[in-house]
């Protein structure tokens, strides 16, 4: 079991409810997550305890020009408010629910159809432009980086204006739709900028249930990441690499999804190895599952061994049914 495998003291008597049958189980909400990427140069990537005002986007070196070995893929990351109801203290990546508008017909679109991602995702139409339209869309209301453009081959550049705040502000707070946002600006959604790599859906015994698809997209040139926000106290671009280690050595705290994701991210090099190898990834959901086994209840993510856990079937105190 890694130490930096976030586990909630709560979550033992949900197990056991849910493997005796008392535990009523919630239905989960459809959800994206965004793993922003960039290939820095070594000397730019921080610590990943430090706050940092984060650099523009830096492209791969080019092929050949013999500075291949100083870069460095890194991907960006916020470390949730340890307030939060759900994974408080825990690093994560930019994210969330969809919203009910977030299919909205009139969702100014750019780069594979709806049909196209409905087929990749395995979900209907309607669900696919929600799923990728959140998953923009939440990336700009959590790290202020916009995956849009004014035309199919092109994406906004600067967007650190007060304006383009206020209008962050606004989606955040539900003023203003997606579509409306996207419109009054003369955007297209740049769907062919993600790529999708993941889906792991929340476990039955958690009452806060997500269905979440993660997505990979390269930074775009000119934007920075925004600082914190009401979600997170501290932002940080870091090569997967370090930030696995430092979860192992207990340093930071991660949910399931978020550190089997950066093992994945660390057996690339690049940028675009990472985007290249999303079309060919596997999207069957991962959901943890808790079984009785003798006189152990067994938590356990298929596929994923590292972060199975085995608990007493009885809580101290009790006797056996």
């Amino acid at each position: 079991m890694a130490s930096g495998q976030w586990y909630p003291p709560e979550w033992p008597g949900r197990i056991r409810a849910l493997a005796s049958g008392s535990l009523t189980v919630s239905t989960p909400r459809r959800a994206a997550t965004v793993m922003l990427l960039r290939d820095a140069p070594v000397a730019e990537v921080p610590a990943a305890d430090a706050s940092v005002a984060d650099a523009p986007a830096v492209g791969a070196p080019a092929a050949g020009s013999g500075t291949e070995a100083a870069a460095r893929l890194t991907v960006h990351m916020l470390r949730r408010r340890t307030t939060m109801p759900f994974a408080g203290g825990a690093y994560a990546y930019p994210g969330g629910g969809v919203d009910p508008r977030d299919d909205d017909v009139l969702v100014g679109w750019a780069g594979p159809s709806r049909e196209q991602w409905a087929v990749r995702l395995g979900v209907d139409e309607a669900a696919a432009q929600a799923i990728v339209c959140a998953a923009v869309r939440e990336t700009f209301e959590e790290a202020g980086v916009l995956l849009a453009g004014p035309a199919p081959d092109a994406v906004v550049g600067d967007i650190t204006g007060a304006d383009w705040e206020a209008d962050r502000a606004a989606l955040v707070a539900h003023e203003l739709s997606f579509a409306q946002f996207l419109e009054r600006r003369g955007l297209l959604l740049r769907s062919d900028l993600l790529g999708a790599w993941a889906r792991w859906i929340t476990p039955e015994f958690e009452p806060r249930r997500y269905d979440t698809w993660f997505f990979v997209a390269a930074l775009p040139t000119g934007q920075r990441t925004a600082g914190t926000s009401d979600e997170a106290d501290r932002t940080v671009w870091i090569a997967p690499s370090e930030a696995a280690a430092r979860y192992d050595r207990g340093e930071l705290l991660m949910l399931p999804p978020t550190i089997a994701a950066l093992r994945e991210l660390a057996g690339h090099s690049t940028v675009d190895e990472v985007l290249g190898a999303a079309s060919g990834r596997d999207l069957t959901p991962v959901l943890a599952r808790a079984r009785l086994e003798d006189d152990e209840v067994v938590l356990s993510w298929p596929g994923h061994e590292e972060f199975t856990r085995r608990l007493p079937a009885h809580a101290p105190g009790e006797g056996s049914a």
